[in-house]
Order: C-alpha cells, then structure tokens, then sequence
C-alpha cells in the first residue's frame, strides 16, 4: 500500500517538474521565432512556432504568431496541416479549434468560389468546438461575425445576432477594452441584415457612446439606403482578407 502511494506521489511530483520545463521551452521556441521573424526567415520561424505550440497548445499567443508568419510566407496550407496534427494529440484544446478556424478564414481569399465555401463551413464548425468546449468572448465575436458574412439566403444572420449578444453579455460584465467596439459594430450590421433597422441604428449609436471616435461607427450612423447598404456588404467580401490577428485581446 505504502509503495502504491509512493509511486503515485512520485508521478505527481514528476509531471510537476516537467511542466514548467515544457512551458519554459515553449517560450524559448517561441522567442527563437519571432527573432527568425523579424529576420524575415520565415520558414525558420514557422518551425519554432510549431514547436512553440506543441509544448503549450492552449498558448493564444503563440498560435495567433504563427498563423501571422504563415501569411506574411503566404503558405495558407502549412498552418491547416499543422493544427490538424495538434487536435489529434490536443483534441480538447479550444484554443488549437478557434485557431485551426482562424486558418481557414486565412486561405479564404485566394481560393476559388466553391472552396471559399467549404473553407467557411469548416470555419465555423471549428469555431463551434471551441465555444463548446470553452464559451469565451472572442469565440462568440468570432462565429457570429462568421454568420454574417454568409448570403442571406443560407438565413444564418440570425444565428450570428444571437452569438453576437452573448459576446456583448459578457463584455458588459467585465472591463471595458477597445476592441469591444467590434462586437458594437458587427452587431448593428446583424440587426440590419436581418431587417431589425431600428435596433441597428440603435446599437451604432450605443457604441459611440462607448467610442466615439471610431470611424466605423460614425460612417454607419451618417449613412443610409443603398449608401449604407454598400458600406456594410463591402466588409462581407470574401476576395478581402479579413484581420484575423488576435494580438489586440493581450496587448490591450
């Protein structure tokens, strides 16, 4: 019994010890990186990020680099190969899914029609499994963006004003940052897509409230008919590279 406990005891105290170790090298890695980065050494780099996550895969931080490195190498395929490989070891891992989503959304621009689609659906799936495994405010903003980016005709506006709401619940609830005014934005634009042009304008005015000098916001407001209409389909165009750079969420 005694030796049971023992060795019990002894494999708690090992996995204690290499944990810390396994994070130290992450960060190591990570740094290795960013120097190969800014070294223009991009393949280098992509494989420092790598390792990086590999050792800390929940580490926001260091897989929204890497996704950054494989766009300024403009190699869209590397990072959807990569994060396919860590969910199989990490399946549980909702940073790894809202980032293999990420990934997608990254491709989308230089694909064709039908596979911009196909990119986009599995966005959102990936997306999904994140929020159910780990509901947070960035994976509800995320999917319900991704919502409205969809034709109306696949009538999935509705599914992102709802997302949309709960990442607004929850940035109420905590301290207010700048880039909360996105969800102000996206938000109203969710009301007029689904033809709620009141609660639209309304949800536009509130955020300047909040920001008033975001530039977005004040557009919105100023505009109205097919001048407003254009305004907001122009941010739904799937040849536009959308910024997927969560850097912000950290550094604010």
């Amino acid at each position: 019994m005694n030796k049971k406990i023992y060795s019990i005891c002894f494999a708690l105290w090992l996995l204690f010890c290499l944990f810390p170790q396994s994070v130290q090298a992450s960060e190591a890695d990570y740094r290795q990186g960013i120097k190969a980065l800014t070294e223009n050494k991009y393949q280098e780099a992509l494989y420092y990020f790598e390792q990086a996550i590999s050792g800390d895969p929940d580490n926001a931080r260091y897989a929204n680099d890497y996704r950054q490195a494989a766009l300024k190498a403009k190699d869209f395929e590397r990072p959807l190969q990569f994060f396919q490989k860590a969910l199989a070891e990490h399946p549980n891992s909702a940073n790894l899914h809202l980032n293999f989503g990420f990934a997608h959304v990254d491709k989308i621009p230089v694909a064709g029609s039908i596979t911009q689609v196909i990119l986009a659906n599995d966005a959102l799936t990936e997306f999904t499994k994140a929020i159910e495994i780990q509901p947070t405010w960035i994976g509800y903003y995320t999917r319900g963006e991704s919502y409205l980016f969809w034709p109306k005709i696949f009538n999935r506006a509705s599914m992102g004003v709802a997302d949309l709401e709960k990442a607004m619940e929850m940035q109420k609830k905590g301290p207010r940052h700048s880039y909360h005014v996105k969800v102000y934005i996206a938000l109203g634009d969710g009301y007029w897509k689904t033809d709620q042009l009141e609660k639209a304008k309304a949800m536009w005015q509130a955020g300047l409230k909040e920001f008033p000098d975001n530039a977005s916001l004040k557009g919105r407001i100023s505009l109205q008919g097919d001048e407003l209409k254009n305004l907001i389909e122009a941010g739904f165009d799937p040849a536009k590279r959308v910024n997927t750079d969560l850097s912000e969420l950290w550094e604010n």
